[in-house]
């Protein structure tokens, strides 16, 4: 089988992400390269699968969290830039700073409660104008400033 130097990188790419799943299946933290193949692999495949750029510049930063990782890890990577295929053609995706603190839990919505209505004995504020500036007189007729 013959196959490009692209290819390669694909494959490579492609099978250290293999790696880094299965590290993070059994509970271990992601060293530098495991974690940069995890995320080009997201985005990889999300180009693949027809999302848009933003939508994997977004979502790529949301793959790894720092607990995910190994300490100082998330320190030492700041963007990574993919050369993903679309199908529209090859474009540039850049995940800034792709590894990030856990996002918190999702808050239980608060029940909505009604407005009160204004009671009927409250006065509307009323913003007082401010009085019209005095009118300038017209020079009479021949007369010079």
């Amino acid at each position: 089988m013959n196959l490009t130097p692209r290819e390669k990188d694909k494959l490579l790419v492609a099978m250290a992400a293999i790696v880094a799943r299965r590290r993070l299946e059994r509970g271990l933290r992601l060293n530098y390269p495991e974690a940069v193949a995890f995320i080009t692999d997201f985005v990889v495949e999300g180009a693949r699968d027809g999302r848009s750029v933003a939508e994997l510049m977004r979502d790529g930063a949301r793959v790894l969290t720092r607990d995910q990782v190994m300490e100082g890890i998330a320190e030492m990577i700041h963007e990574i830039q993919v050369e993903a295929t679309f199908p529209d053609g090859t474009k540039l995706v850049t995940v800034h700073e792709p590894i990030r603190d856990a996002a918190p839990a999702p808050r239980a919505k608060a029940k909505a409660t009604p407005r009160q209505k204004p009671k009927a004995s409250a006065k509307p504020k009323v913003r007082a104008k401010a009085p019209p500036a005095p009118k300038r007189a017209k020079p009479a007729k021949g007369a010079r400033r």
